[in-house]
């Protein structure tokens, strides 16, 4: 039998889901109520909104972090292993998207971070000899991250309309039948038949760089 969740545990669970389905400015009430709780107790464990949004950062973050680790040390029978339970899933990517539409600094601090955390995970992966080495691991991990975010934002609703968790375990998991071979694809197979593309235009950008104008003897 699993231990029964604390109140904190119970409140963060409730949070992740009631921000997911209403947007970040869901009612404290209504975590509350979700998580058998009173509105006092969620402002004795965290303080305030803000603090509360921040925590399921952290979640949201720690949960991304476990599954890609996982792949990366488990290769395809993790990978595997967690498509088959997508839809676990629901609550944390409906907050994450959430997050994101509303804008602002700590969306922008919650890309950075999951950015950071694929530099993370893609160089475990390259050390395992699951993925190649990259000319730059900081910028891939970037792009990365925000392809795949920026797909999953395209298919919310507006902010203003309510996102249902009922549907969204189903969505996931068409979604994630639809792109999982392309993508695998495009990870596995390289979409173009050489790197005279990339070679062209890392060169250019070299020389635009060595070309770059001074100021000196420029006229005033």
């Amino acid at each position: 039998m699993e231990p029964t969740p604390s109140a904190e545990e119970r409140i963060l669970r409730a949070a992740l889901r009631r921000f997911a389905v209403e947007g970040l400015g869901a009612p404290l009430r209504a975590v509350a109520q979700d998580a058998g709780v009173s509105a006092g107790l969620i402002i004795h464990h965290y303080g305030s909104r803000e603090k509360l949004l921040e925590a399921c950062d952290r979640q949201a973050l720690k949960a991304t972090r476990e599954s890609k680790l996982d792949v990366m040390s488990g290769g395809s029978g993790a990978m595997l292993a967690q498509l088959a339970e997508i839809e676990h899933y629901a609550p944390v990517i409906g907050y994450v998207l959430r997050r994101l539409q509303a804008g602002g600094p700590l969306a922008r601090q919650l890309v950075d971070d999951f950015a950071a955390d694929a530099l993370v995970y893609l160089e475990q992966g390259t050390a395992a000899g699951l993925i190649n080495p990259s000319r730059d691991p900081e910028a891939r991990a970037r792009a990365l991250t925000q392809m795949a975010l920026g797909s999953l934002l395209l298919q919310l609703p507006a902010q203003r309309e309510p996102l249902d968790l009922t549907e969204l375990p189903a969505w996931l998991r068409s979604y994630s039948e639809a792109l999982s071979a392309p993508v695998l694809e495009i990870y596995s197979v390289p979409l173009l038949t050489d790197t005279s593309m990339l070679d062209a235009y890392v060169a250019a950008a070299s020389e635009g760089d060595s070309a770059a104008p001074t100021t000196e003897g420029a006229p005033s």
